[in-house]
């Protein structure tokens, strides 16, 4: 009598969960945090108030089934005296891994000042740092004063990722995060540096052991 073998499958592995640090840099009322809010819990807000200092959330985004990255992100004010403040700006992207300059399409100064932003990072922050420019406000499209093509032109020149966005309609936010998270060097973790730890410390990787990763299990 012969007898059948059950056909084993093999067990999948568990995804590997990437953490890294996001910031949101721009001038004030341009949508910074409106775009985390819909962008983490899905909402939008009319009228959200001002962020004083810096907010913080978590959110998560899958690549496939082998890397899912998680981003810290830090929503910071954008009034000019948080920048114009040595000792409270750079602490918010200070060890930053990615961050998003956030400008509103209808208004031009607010270009200009995201331009400021992104050369503050490429003096002050990681030189590997990826950076995004989002032009907000894309659904108040019939106010525009800043061209599609201008901005695009600026993000190739200074090497950012580009993406006109609207937190209103969610035109494009998630499509932003996503595409950031796919930039992200997960290759460059195999040295498994925890985030800060050296200038070319790149991210963490939540799957090591507190004992891998080089600190304590407490």
């Amino acid at each position: 009598m012969s007898t059948s073998r059950q056909q084993q499958t093999p067990q999948q592995s568990p995804a590997k969960l990437y953490q890294f640090k996001l910031v949101l840099l721009g001038e004030s009322a341009v949508g910074k945090s409106s775009l985390v809010l819909r962008f983490v819990k899905d909402q939008f807000d009319d009228y959200r108030e001002s962020t004083i200092g810096a907010a913080f959330l978590t959110q998560t985004v899958s690549l496939d089934d082998n890397a899912t990255v998680k981003f810290e992100i830090w929503d910071t004010a954008g009034q000019e005296r948080y920048k114009a403040c040595q000792s409270l700006a750079p602490m918010y992207y200070r060890n930053a891994n990615c961050a998003v300059v956030v400008y509103d399409i209808t208004q031009a100064s607010s270009l200009e000042k995201a331009k400021s932003w992104v050369k503050e990072l490429q003096r002050q922050a990681d030189p590997n740092i990826v950076i995004a420019l989002a032009g907000n406000k894309n659904d108040l499209s019939a106010r525009r004063v800043v061209t599609t093509e201008e901005a695009q032109a600026y993000a190739n020149e200074a090497g950012l990722l580009f993406f006109e966005t609207s937190a209103k309609t969610s035109h494009n936010v998630q499509e932003l995060f996503y595409s950031i998270a796919k930039k992200m060097p997960l290759d460059m973790l195999a040295n498994n540096r925890p985030r800060g730890t050296g200038p070319n410390a790149r991210g963490i990787d939540l799957n090591r052991t507190p004992q891998q990763a080089g600190g304590c299990a407490c």
